[in-house]
């Protein structure tokens, strides 16, 4: 039965993440806000969504280490999963801002929340308020040097522009079925993650930081690979790093402002958090070596590859 419930809660946070980025969007076009924004903003806060609902539900419930895993294993899932199985696909090529502005922000973030959790085992709401004003100032950072450059080379296509003409009614429909599924979602994907934690004789961090995570990251991998296999323009690098950095700065900060975050697993501090921060650091040398500013096919097989490695040890050396 855990598994149903696993199930069906990814299922609901997939159909509430949709009718919640759909309608945000709509409401922004009513409020005469800029495409370039709501790409930026808007969006980026709608995906983030579900993450956000799973940790608050985990750590409103009593189980911290689900609020804390699902972030930690979401970002490690992110590059090594979904950019390791694209890059195998088709190879992915590196812009600019992404050694300039955005790795800086995600290995500051994860080195932060390191800290964070080092020093009192807590996420704290002064450290949650701290951790969303990091992400209120690098969205500033990030639309004010956008607005710099041609807005034709701004990867906003994800903002459907039929979405100006949406009425009220439906605006209000969709945010009512995202809302519902999101909150049913979240509580069905925790209960069954603790009831397998259990029947398994796991802890709720292995399951978490592999399973919980891997779920969340799946609406990011079926895009990805059907772009690369279709030979468009796949998922960038950009995007899977700023879901890192949402993930942390947003979903981890929001939670601990309405309910702080203890650390229960040791192993997420001495062990997890370390995975996320070296799949992170390890694009940078991967950037400038042997091809500059592309990830190929090699790279990705490697990054995959580390991937099962810590699903494999992450079972093994509970």
């Amino acid at each position: 039965m855990s598994l149903v419930w696993i199930v069906l809660g990814l299922l609901l946070l997939v159909v509430g993440g949709e009718f919640l980025v759909r309608s945000s969007v709509s409401l922004s076009f009513k409020f005469n806000i800029s495409k370039l924004v709501i790409g930026m903003t808007v969006v980026s806060f709608a995906t983030s969504a579900p993450e956000l609902l799973v940790s608050l539900q985990a750590a409103l419930d009593g189980s911290p280490d689900i609020a804390l895993g699902n972030v930690i294993g979401s970002n490690i899932a992110n590059i090594g999963l979904v950019l390791g199985i694209t890059a195998i696909i088709s190879p992915l090529s590196i812009s600019e801002d992404f050694y300039k502005l955005n790795w800086p922000m995600m290995m500051l973030l994860s080195i932060a929340l390191y800290f964070i959790l080092q020093s009192g085992l807590i996420i704290n709401f002064i450290e949650g308020l701290l951790l969303f004003v990091s992400i209120v100032v690098f969205l500033y950072i990030l639309i004010k040097q956008s607005k710099k450059k041609d807005i034709m080379d701004m990867d906003i296509e994800e903002v459907d522009d039929a979405l100006q003409k949406t009425s009220n009614f439906k605006i209000m429909v969709w945010l009512l079925i995202g809302g519902s599924a999101l909150y049913f979602g979240s509580e069905w994907l925790v209960l069954g993650a603790k009831e397998l934690a259990m029947s398994f004789g796991v802890s709720e961090r292995v399951i978490s930081v592999t399973m919980v995570a891997i779920g969340t990251s799946v609406p990011e991998l079926a895009a990805s690979v059907i772009a690369a296999v279709k030979q468009e323009k796949a998922i960038s690098l950009g995007n899977l790093i700023g879901s890192n950095i949402f993930n942390i700065a947003s979903v981890l900060g929001l939670t601990a402002m309405i309910h702080p975050i203890a650390l229960d697993s040791q192993k997420l501090l001495t062990n997890d958090i370390f995975w996320m921060i070296g799949f992170a650091a390890i694009l940078i040398p991967f950037m400038l070596l042997p091809k500059k500013f592309e990830i190929g096919r090699l790279k990705g097989v490697f990054i995959f590859g580390a991937y099962l490695v810590f699903i494999y040890l992450t079972f093994t050396g509970e």
